[in-house]
C-alpha cells in the first residue's frame, strides 16, 4: 500500500535517466524518493536529506530497495549536481500535468527570482543561479520552472519557458521585463493572452500609454469607452485603495499600437495606501490582449493574481524552505534543489485536512510517517 502511494507522485521522476555510468550502489529511483520525501519532511540540504535517510530506514526499506543502505550526503550530492535539469523539468512538469488543468482563462504569471547563495566562490557571485517559474494562481502551484544563464538573461528564460507550456485559453501576466514583443508573439502563437506592465524599459510605449490613460481618467472617459472597478482592503493598520480602468481605444496610440501584435486593450491601476498616517499614491500602466468581454474587475483580479507569486512563492520559498540561505552551489545541484522545494511546496499546499501553515505540515510530515505518506498520495 505505501509503495503503491509512493508510485503517485515520483513515477515520472524515475523516467529520469540516471547521469552515473559506474558505482551505481544506490538505485536512482530511491534516491530520488528519499530527496523528495526529506524535503517535504523539512530537509535542508544534503546533509539533512542523508540523515532524514537514516532516521526513517526502517521504514523506508518496507517499500524501497536499500540494498546498500542509505546514500551518503555526499552521494545525493554528486548525483543531484549532474541530474539533467531539463529531464528533472520534463517529468516535473508531467506530472503537474495531472494535478492541474490549464485554459479556460486561467491566469499563469510568471516571474524569477535568484538563489543567492548559489554562487560557488564568494568572490564571483556571478555564478548565482536564477530560476524563472511559472504559477499557476488558481491553484497556488507552481507548473514549471527554467534556469536562466545569469541575472539579465531572464527573457531568454521567459521565452524557453512559453515554448514547453501548454498556454491555450490562458492569461499570462508577467512583470514589465516581458513586455517584449517576442514574448509576445510566443503568448499569441500559443494562443494565449497576455497583461503586461509598461514601464521605461519601453519608453515609447510607455510615454504613450501613461500619456493617453492619464489624459483620460483626468477627463472622466468623456466620449470614450472604458470600464472601472474600485476595491478596498487593509489590515494591521495599513489601508489600501485601488481603482482600475480599463479601455479599448488603442487605436488612439498612434501608429505604435500596430506595432505590438494583439494589443487591444490598456490599463491604469491606481493604489491610494495609508500606513501610520502616510499617504502615497502609485500608478501603474499595463497593455493587454483582453478584448471588450473583459471587464476592469476580471482585469483587476489578474493582475492582483500576479502579485500572489510573491506571496505565495517566493516569500514562502524563503521563510518556509530558507532557499535565500541555502549554501549548494555545484553543478546543477542548486537548481535541482530548487525543484525539489517547488515538489515540495505544491505538495503540500495541496493537503487540507490540517489547517496549519507550511512549516507546520513540513515538521508534521518528519514525525508522522503516515501523514508524509497523505501528502505525497494526492
Amino acid at each position: 500500500m505505501e509503495a503503491q502511494a509512493t508510485a503517485k507522485i515520483l513515477r515520472h521522476m524515475y523516467e529520469i535517466p540516471d547521469p552515473r555510468r559506474h558505482n551505481r550502489l544506490h538505485l536512482l529511483s530511491d534516491v530520488i524518493t528519499i530527496a523528495v520525501f526529506a524535503v517535504i519532511a523539512g530537509a535542508e540540504g544534503w546533509v539533512d536529506v542523508a540523515e532524514y535517510g537514516r532516521r526513517k530506514f526502517d521504514w523506508l526499506k518496507t517499500f524501497l530497495d536499500l540494498r546498500n543502505g542509505i546514500p551518503s550526503h555526499d552521494t545525493f550530492g554528486r548525483v543531484f549536481e549532474r541530474l539533467d535539469p531539463k529531464e528533472f523539468e520534463r517529468c516535473f512538469m508531467a506530472w503537474m500535468a495531472t494535478l492541474v488543468e490549464l485554459g479556460g482563462g486561467k491566469l499563469i504569471a510568471i516571474d524569477g527570482k535568484s538563489l543567492r547563495q548559489s554562487f560557488e566562490h564568494g568572490w564571483d557571485k556571478s555564478g548565482m543561479a536564477h530560476m524563472v517559474s511559472a504559477f499557476v494562481a488558481a491553484n497556488r502551484m507552481v507548473f514549471a520552472q527554467v534556469k536562466t544563464e545569469g541575472k539579465g538573461r531572464e527573457l531568454d528564460a521567459i521565452e524557453k519557458l512559453l515554448k514547453l507550456l501548454d498556454i491555450r485559453g490562458s492569461v499570462i501576466t508577467i512583470d514589465a521585463l516581458g513586455c517584449n514583443k517576442n514574448v509576445i508573439e510566443l503568448v499569441l502563437r500559443g494562443e494565449g493572452d497576455y497583461v503586461l506592465q509598461v514601464k521605461d524599459n519601453q519608453p515609447t510605449l510607455h510615454q504613450k500609454v501613461r500619456k493617453l490613460m492619464d489624459e483620460m481618467i483626468l477627463e472622466e472617459f468623456a466620449g470614450v469607452e472604458h470600464d472601472s472597478y474600485d476595491e478596498v482592503d487593509g489590515d494591521h493598520g495599513r489601508i489600501e485603495a485601488r481603482r482600475v480602468w480599463v479601455a479599448w481605444n488603442v487605436n488612439d496610440l498612434g501608429p505604435i499600437a500596430k506595432e505590438w501584435p494583439g494589443l487591444k486593450s490598456m490599463v491604469a491601476v491606481e493604489s491610494i495606501r495609508e500606513v501610520g498616517g502616510h499617504k502615497s499614491i502609485e500608478r501603474r500602466y499595463y497593455i493587454s490582449s483582453l478584448s471588450r468581454r473583459t471587464k476592469a474587475r476580471r482585469m483587476a483580479g489578474y493582475i492582483r493574481g500576479h502579485w500572489t507569486v510573491e506571496n505565495n512563492l517566493h516569500w514562502q520559498l524563503d521563510i518556509s524552505f530558507n532557499e535565500d540561505r541555502r549554501r549548494i552551489r555545484k553543478g546543477y545541484g542548486a537548481e535541482n534543489f530548487s525543484r525539489l522545494c517547488r515538489i515540495a511546496l505544491n505538495l503540500l499546499k495541496r493537503e487540507q485536512t490540517r489547517k496549519i501553515g507550511i512549516a507546520a505540515k513540513r515538521k508534521s510530515c518528519g514525525w508522522d510517517n503516515q501523514y508524509l505518506l497523505n501528502v505525497v498520495s494526492q
